[in-house]
């Protein structure tokens, strides 16, 4: 079956994610395997939303994240916890929204091309188990619109 998106070009960005998140919702149903919900919720954020990079980096050992599904151009293959805005963010439980990474301690530099990042921790049943790395090639690209609604979408996968 061919799944196409509907997508908003010229809307504010509420508008695309509330016109994007009943379409992930569809995507989504019925379907249990996490690596392929993740990876269709990575495509369907770079087209609807047109990250420079959009991804899922998943808990791998104790200390270690390694790269899950993703689009965009190719990545650091793993990060240690506390690394990076990856590691800080899965360490910290906690979403990190960085408006310049260059001004981020310890910034791992997977793209050049990356200004400004999003990390939100992918929990279940009280534990991180990855964490969803959105990365923008614009400065102070990611706010709390952002948060809000890449939460509601992590919520919908299982």
């Amino acid at each position: 079956m061919a799944e196409d998106l509907t997508l908003i070009k010229n809307g504010t960005k509420e508008e695309k994610y509330q016109a994007l998140i009943p379409q992930i919702e569809g995507l989504l149903y019925g379907e249990t395997n996490l690596v392929a919900n993740m990876a269709n919720v990575a495509a369907a954020l770079k087209e609807g939303l047109d990250f420079l990079w959009v991804g899922f980096y998943l808990v791998d050992s104790e200390d270690e994240l390694v790269l899950g599904p993703f689009q965009g151009p190719v990545a650091c293959t793993r990060i240690r916890k506390g690394k990076g805005v990856c590691g800080s963010s899965w360490a910290q439980e906690k979403t990190l929204i960085v408006p310049n990474v260059d001004e981020f301690p310890g910034h791992i530099a997977c793209a050049s091309a990356s200004k400004s990042e999003i990390v939100l921790p992918v929990m279940r049943a009280g534990k991180t188990i990855a964490v969803l790395d959105a990365d923008s090639d614009k400065l102070n690209d990611f706010d709390e619109v952002d948060q809000k609604y890449l939460e509601q979408i992590l919520d919908l996968i299982h």
